[in-house]
C-alpha cells in the first residue's frame, strides 16, 4: 500500500518521501505522503499511518482529511514544479491552525481570519499583495480537492474571503513603480564599479549586467539562468526557461527576441557555454543597492532598469507586439502603462559607457 521514494534536492541531500495510495475496484480512493530527511522516519511513519488507515471507520473518516493532507497531495500529484514562492506559501498555510482544519471546518470567516493573521518574519504587517499571493495559492487547492477527490473544500468559501478581503483592503495588487535610472544616476554607477574592480578583481561584473539589464529587459533572475544552450543568434532570440508568471512559474518556457545591444553583449562578454551570466541574481541585487545607498542614489532597484528598458523601446516607436517580444509579456493590457512615454528618441543613443563595455577584451569585468 505504501512505497517509499528517495530523490536529491537542488541543495545535494536527500528526501525521502513516503507515499501511501489506496485503491478500490482500481480507483485511487486516497493518497497521503510525508518526506523526511531519514529513510528510516519515512519507514516508521508509513507503517504508523498504514496500521492507523487499516482501522474500522478510518479511511471513512479520511474523506474529511486535513487541510495539511489535501496540501500534500496535491502536491504530489501535480506533474510540474511549484515555483520556489508557491510551494514555500502552501508549506507555511500546511503548519498553520488552519491547516490543521478538516476540509469541511473551514469556511470564508476562516480564512478572512488567517489572511489578516500573516506576518512577516520580523513581525512585520505583509504588504497587500503578498496577502493576495497566499489567497491564490490556497485557492488553487481549493479549485482541485472537491471536483478531483471529492473532499468538503468548499471553492465559494476563498471567493467569498476574496471578496471580504478586497473590500478591506487587505488584499490588492503590488503598487506598479515608475522609477526609471536617469544618465547621471547610471553614469555614477558606472564608474564607482569600475573603481571597486580596480579594487576586487573577484566582484560581479556589474558594468556588464547594468548594460544587458537594460537591453535585453530580462529581469534579475533571469539573467542568473539563461543558458548560452539556448541562444539562437541567426534570429535574435533567446529561450528564457521558468519565465515568472502568476500561473506556473516552474516550466514556463518562453522565446524572446534580442535587441541587438542584448546580443552584442552577449557575444563580447557571456560565457561559450551553460549560464550566460553565472552570477547569483540575490547577489547583484544586493550590490546594486548598496550601491545606490553609497551614492545617495535614492528608491532605486536593479529592476528598475528591466522598465527602464521597456520604456525604451516605445520612446523608439516600437508597437506593443514588437516590445512584448523582447520583453516576454503574455498580454499587452500588461504593457500599457509603458505605452504613456514623455520623450521620444533613443535615450542610449549616445550613452558611452555601452561603447566603453563592449570594447573591453573578453574576460575584462570593468571599463
Amino acid at each position: 500500500m505504501g512505497t517509499i521514494l528517495s530523490r536529491k534536492r537542488k541543495d545535494g541531500t536527500i528526501g525521502h518521501t513516503a507515499v501511501i495510495r489506496i485503491k478500490k475496484k482500481g480507483k485511487v480512493v486516497h493518497t497521503e505522503s510525508e518526506t523526511f530527511d531519514r529513510k528510516q522516519a519515512a519507514e516508521a511513519w508509513l507503517k504508523k499511518r498504514e496500521t492507523a488507515l487499516a482501522e474500522p471507520g478510518a479511511l471513512e473518516k479520511r474523506e474529511d482529511p486535513t487541510l495539511k493532507a489535501v496540501i500534500d497531495q496535491y502536491n504530489l500529484e501535480k506533474l510540474r514544479e511549484h515555483g520556489r514562492t508557491k510551494a514555500q506559501v502552501l508549506k507555511t498555510i500546511s503548519a498553520s491552525d488552519l491547516g490543521s482544519k478538516r476540509c469541511s471546518e473551514i469556511t470564508a470567516p476562516d480564512l478572512v481570519a488567517y489572511i489578516q493573521s500573516l506576518t512577516m518574519k520580523d513581525g512585520a504587517a505583509p504588504s497587500p499583495s503578498t496577502r493576495q499571493n497566499y489567497l491564490s495559492h490556497l485557492t488553487s487547492v481549493f479549485k482541485v480537492a472537491r471536483p478531483a477527490w471529492g473532499y468538503p473544500l468548499d471553492w465559494q468559501a476563498a471567493a467569498d474571503a476574496r471578496v471580504v478581503l478586497t473590500k478591506l483592503g487587505h488584499i490588492g495588487r503590488s503598487k506598479e513603480r515608475d522609477r526609471r535610472p536617469t544618465l547621471d544616476e547610471l553614469d555614477q554607477l558606472m564608474k564607482f564599479y569600475g573603481q571597486t574592480y580596480r579594487r576586487r578583481l573577484d566582484a560581479i561584473p556589474m558594468q556588464k549586467l547594468i548594460c544587458f539589464a537594460i537591453f535585453s529587459t530580462r529581469r534579475q533572475e533571469e539573467i542568473s539562468t539563461v543558458l548560452r544552450e539556448d541562444l539562437d543568434a541567426e534570429h535574435h532570440e533567446l529561450l528564457v526557461r521558468d519565465m515568472k508568471n502568476p500561473g506556473e512559474t516552474i516550466g514556463n518556457l518562453v522565446r524572446t527576441t534580442l535587441t541587438p545591444q542584448a546580443l552584442q553583449l552577449i557575444f563580447a562578454h557571456g560565457a561559450e557555454q551553460g549560464e550566460i551570466w553565472p552570477y547569483n541574481c540575490k547577489s547583484v541585487s544586493r550590490s546594486f543597492t548598496q550601491a545606490c545607498k553609497f551614492l545617495g542614489i535614492e528608491d532605486l532597484v536593479f529592476h528598475d532598469l528591466r522598465h527602464d528598458g521597456i520604456s525604451r523601446l516605445f520612446e523608439m516607436g516600437w508597437t506593443i507586439p514588437q516590445v512584448a517580444a523582447v520583453s516576454g509579456h503574455r498580454t499587452w493590457e500588461s504593457l500599457k502603462r509603458y505605452t504613456h512615454v514623455k520623450q521620444r528618441g533613443d535615450k542610449y543613443a549616445d550613452w558611452p559607457w555601452l561603447t566603453k563595455v563592449l570594447a573591453l577584451p573578453r574576460g575584462e569585468k570593468s571599463a
